[in-house]
């Protein structure tokens, strides 16, 4: 059962997390490609670059696609640029499938103990190793830094106290920072986000000069002004969840060296010597140890060498004049707002059922239609799919969308309830060239293109807009029952004299091919039926829930099933008309007494329905409107 919930987890996240991880690495080359365009402006501008494109890994789009999804907008519009939408969904998110397809039961039992399913609970585990393994490094490295600055010593007197206290006036910073003292030979850094302390290794200030010393200092203060602890910290949150990235980490490298490169042009800016402050860098690295933790800024980060060649040889960097910061500024409009407007026009679409609907020649989308309300009460209906169009009569809504999409009733959430009250009469009919076409496709292919149709048509007529969910369902598995099955093998050349008559008033080995059945509630009677016609019949038109054939019976079967319909959980029956799946039902049941359907499938059909529980997918309704008449 754990793998159950694992598996149903893993399908509902699974696709999310792909696109997310695809835009995020979109996000951060394209923040890459800035950071070149800026390469000989300041450091921190191209610091702030790298700093968004680690945050937009907790970040994403998708929030935001959501808010748009919400806006109001003129509906007229939806349509205009469809091209470019399915385009940029397309890119945006390859890991979702840009239509709904037909929606699947539960998955069956025998699949469930496959290696297969247990691949969400492998994949699951392997980046709880990653995310525990990256937190017990770094907690050892955090408790080595702690014991030191638990050893350490404040700093009340002293030059280094005084050139603190004079460097910070410069810098700007208020907040009046602690030295401490400590006899560990990690090199000076700050320690603390809120309330920052700067640890300074006992012994080095005799090694400094005066003028070393200040420019070691002003280097930790610009750290501290800059909040780098903070943004590191955010980094490392980032590098435990993402763990299995590989950008991730670049990007922390990145991150590490423009900020010292940063710090290194604030204080060269401030009136330091480059000889002397490159000179405090290099006895900092004779006498001390780099920090072990990026979210303790010291002086020795990044790649010394060229960090050295750049104090010793690079001009002033040059700063961002006002043409780049309009770019900037409108390139971080377009990331906010482009999600935004995404979903907008998404959710518009959608609301409006113009998309992802292609038009043309070949397009499968009836020519006319003409729905209006029914007002009878008399139980009767009818619903079929006939050569050029679909015809249905007293029909729900609710029935229309099971239809459509191939679900149970178990399977549709959101639904509000007069979609199972409101009856209406449907006539819809395709052109002609359309019709040849689905004549010559096969029944598989066939049905699928028309309940393609027929959520476009719900689309259009009633608003429907909905969307898929991954959630546990219960459902039947139909088995053999004890004593093996009872049911006539139906043969090729079998004829039925008293049979159901066909479109041209036979009723041969014709119906053969395809199989026929015939019902009304609490009756079904099967002339050459498959096993599974007589599954999805279970499944979709009488026990409206999911139905798994695990017979292995694979021939055609004649048989009559008749059951008592006490529980008026059990939806009506179809009777099945001309070449096409569904026709008219009647409400005529047998006497009240006779055995249930679970009995009556074993005792005349030599079957079995057992329960099972699993993931599956379901229907949850957005929106849908009542239809206007034509």
């Amino acid at each position: 059962m754990t793998s159950d919930y694992l598996s149903t987890m893993w399908a509902a996240i699974a696709p999310a997390l792909g696109n997310h991880l695809w835009q995020s690495t979109l996000f951060a080359i394209a923040a890459g490609l800035f950071t070149l365009f800026l390469r000989k402006n300041h450091a921190r501008a191209r610091y702030w670059l790298w700093l968004a494109a680690s945050v937009k890994f907790l970040i994403p789009f998708s929030l935001l696609v959501a808010i748009g999804s919400h806006l109001p907008w003129p509906r007229g519009s939806a349509g205009m640029n469809a091209g470019l939408y399915v385009a940029i969904e397309q890119v945006s998110q390859p890991f979702v499938p840009s239509t709904m397809p037909v929606i699947s039961p539960l998955t069956p039992s025998t699949v469930s103990q496959s290696a297969t399913h247990l691949l969400p609970a492998l994949f699951i585990a392997a980046w709880l190793c990653g995310f525990v393994m990256v937190l017990c490094v770094w907690c050892v490295r955090w408790s080595r830094i702690s014991r030191a600055i638990r050893e350490a010593a404040p700093l009340r007197e002293g030059r280094e106290v005084q050139a603190l206290r004079r460097i910070g006036c410069i810098t700007g910073i208020r907040q009046p920072i602690e030295l401490l003292s400590s006899r560990a030979s990690l090199e000076p850094g700050i320690f603390g986000i809120a309330h920052p302390v700067l640890v300074w290794p006992e012994g080095i200030s005799e090694r400094l000069d005066d003028v070393h010393l200040e420019a070691i200092l002003a280097h930790e203060l610009w750290h501290v002004r800059r909040r780098d602890n903070l943004v590191a910290t955010i980094h490392m949150v980032v590098e435990a969840i993402f763990w299995f990235h590989p950008l991730v980490w670049w990007l922390g490298a990145r991150l590490v060296e423009e900020r010292e490169r940063a710090c290194d042009e604030e204080v060269l800016e401030s009136g330091s010597d480059r000889h002397v402050y490159a000179e405090s860098i290099l006895k900092i690295c004779e006498f001390c140890v780099e920090a072990p933790l990026d979210c303790v800024s010291g002086v020795t980060g990044a790649d010394l060498k060229n960090r050295i060649v750049r104090i010793m040889t690079e001009a002033v960097a040059r700063r961002l004049d006002f043409r780049r910061k309009l770019m900037l500024g409108a390139a971080g409009l377009i990331a906010v707002a482009a999600p935004v407007v995404f979903g907008l026009v998404n959710g518009t679409a959608s609301r409006a059922g113009s998309l992802p609907q292609t038009k043309g020649a070949n397009a499968t989308v009836y020519e006319v239609a003409s729905i209006k309300p029914n007002k009878s009460d008399n139980g009767l209906f009818k619903m079929m799919f006939e050569q050029n169009g679909f015809s249905a009569t007293s029909v729900t809504m609710l029935m229309l969308i099971r239809t459509a999409y191939g679900v149970n009733d178990n399977q549709i959430f959101g639904a509000p309830s007069w979609l199972n009250s409101e009856k209406y009469d449907i006539e819809a009919r395709m052109d002609s060239a359309v019709a040849d076409r689905l004549r010559k496709l096969s029944e598989d292919q066939r049905n699928v293109e028309r309940r393609r149709m027929l959520q476009a048509l719900l689309a259009d007529r009633f608003k429907l807009t909905l969307h898929r969910e991954t959630k546990q369902l219960g459902g039947y598995v139909l088995v053999i029952a004890k004593n093996g099955p009872k049911l006539k093998e139906a043969k090729p050349g079998d004829t039925y004299p008293n049979g159901f008559q066909g479109a041209d008033g036979g009723s041969g080995a014709g119906w053969f091919k395809l199989g026929r059945f015939h019902g009304g509630r609490g009756e079904l009677l099967g002339q050459g039926l498959p096993m599974a016609k007589l599954v999805r019949l279970l499944s979709e038109n009488i026990l409206n829930r999911s139905v798994l054939d695990n017979t292995g019976l694979t021939g055609s079967y004649d048989f009559t099933l008749q059951w008592s319909i006490a529980d008026e959980s059990q939806g009506p029956m179809f009777k099945e008309a001309g070449d096409d799946q569904q026709g008219t039902g009647g409400t005529t049941p047998p006497e009240s007494s006779g055995p249930s359907l679970f009995a009556a499938i074993q005792e005349q059909l030599g079957l079995k329905l057992e329960s099972q529980k699993g993931p599956g997918q379901v229907l949850v309704i957005d929106h849908v409107e009542k239809a206007s008449e034509n």
